[in-house]
């Protein structure tokens, strides 16, 4: 269901409660449907982000959201996703499916083996428009090579960044874009930014270039990995960048989740680990800028309360300035998976897995915009409030038709 916005949103957007509003997008390869599936939502609504921040398949998507105008961008995430879905012909239209394949989709325990096998043929074969296996592997490869460091070749995301993609809108700079990535000399983290840097389809490859399967992305001498190795949740770089005298309200958009039950298997061990590993501690962060946040503000608060003979004095100036803050609400959204999602997921590209993971996405963005409170600006006075989607029931859907 579809909810219906009777403001008119460039009304909205100019007199929306929050000065800026941020879309920050995890890695997760094949889970990134997720994101799309949220954003097609959001794009309907009053809260457009004016400032794109993702790592990985993150990268990806914001960078089609960035690099198209508002009433083309739905459509080039559903063109990308189509594109990298279509590599099994068996399962790429659900609709389509003989009757005993469409049962096995619809029994969790089959579901879960025609994953694999989709998984398995991503590894095999590729993905289109993605990546392709290299005809040698690394160790007969010349030394220093692309192919020497890496198990696939992705020639075929630049091809599709390029044709879904306006680089030259980007770098306009209407809307904000920021690219995790990993200097590989250094193993620092760093992002591309287009108030930075000129954004080019090799910036969103080098948020991408997850090792050993991708090979690193030079730019300007400097190789450049996956910036999920070191940090999966780009939050942290809204945190740093954002200007404290402005109000801010984030979308972060998850694709791994920290909480999970205890395996039971060897391969829910591997999807465990890995759940662990790429939610980089993202409650851990959010949790940390609440509690800068809301310090700052007592701070400021407790300084309105000095003698005046104090309020002249350098080191209270210097609080001031620490002090002084705008609110920032951070909406957070995390994919939880169906039972038979296995280790694979991230990348396991079928068709009727991206659909399913492209329309929890669009539910649990839409639920969120059903409870418009927790988008309003919690006010001046109120520091950072987080509002977390897998920590609440199910609300009433009062106003969708």
């Amino acid at each position: 269901m579809k909810i219906h916005w009777t403001t008119d949103l460039k009304t909205t957007r100019m007199h929306r409660p929050h000065d800026r509003i941020a879309l920050v997008l995890q890695g997760g390869g094949a889970l990134g449907a997720y994101q799309a599936g949220a954003f097609e939502e959001l794009s309907g609504s009053p809260y457009q982000p004016d400032w794109l921040v993702g790592v990985s398949i993150g990268a990806i998507n914001a960078a089609i959201i960035a690099g198209n105008p508002p009433e083309r961008r739905v459509q080039r995430l559903t063109e990308f996703w189509h594109t990298v879905s279509s590599g099994m012909p068996a399962l790429a239209d659900p609709t389509a499916l003989i009757p005993w394949l469409r049962a096995m989709t619809e029994n969790s325990e089959q579901r879960s083996v025609l994953n694999q096998i989709s998984a398995w043929h991503a590894a095999l074969i590729g993905i289109p428009g993605f990546y392709q296996p290299r005809l040698l592997p690394p160790s007969f490869q010349p030394a220093g090579t692309a192919a020497a460091l890496s198990l696939y070749d992705t020639a075929p995301l630049r091809a599709t960044l390029e044709s879904l993609i306006d680089f030259d809108l980007i770098n306009d700079g209407g809307i904000r874009l920021s690219l995790g990535s990993v200097n590989v000399r250094t193993g620092n983290s760093h992002y591309f930014d287009n108030r930075e840097t000129r954004i080019g389809p090799e910036h969103v490859m080098a948020s991408g270039a997850l090792p050993p399967s991708f090979p690193p992305v030079m730019i300007e001498g400097e190789a450049w990995w996956d910036g999920g190795i070191l940090s999966n949740t780009p939050l942290q770089q809204v945190l740093d960048k954002r200007d404290n005298q402005e109000s801010l309200l984030v979308f972060q958009v998850d694709l791994f989740n920290a909480h999970g039950a205890l395996p039971k298997n060897f391969d829910e061990v591997l999807k465990r680990q890995k759940d662990i590993l790429y939610s980089s501690r993202t409650r851990y962060t959010s949790n940390m800028v609440a509690e800068l946040t809301n310090t700052r503000r007592a701070i400021s608060d407790l300084l309105l309360k000095l003698p005046e003979d104090l309020l002249d004095d350098p080191e209270v100036e210097d609080l001031k300035s620490f002090a002084k803050v705008e609110p920032i609400d951070l909406v957070h959204l995390i994919y939880r998976e169906g039972p038979y999602e296995l280790e694979s997921m991230d990348y396991e590209f079928s068709r009727v897995s991206v659909l399913e993971r492209w329309e929890a996405g669009r539910r649990d963005l839409r639920d969120t915009l059903m409870h418009p409170d927790w988008l309003k600006c919690a006010g001046k006075d109120s520091g950072a409030t987080q509002y977390d989607l897998a920590r609440h029931s199910r609300p009433v859907n009062s106003m969708a038709q």
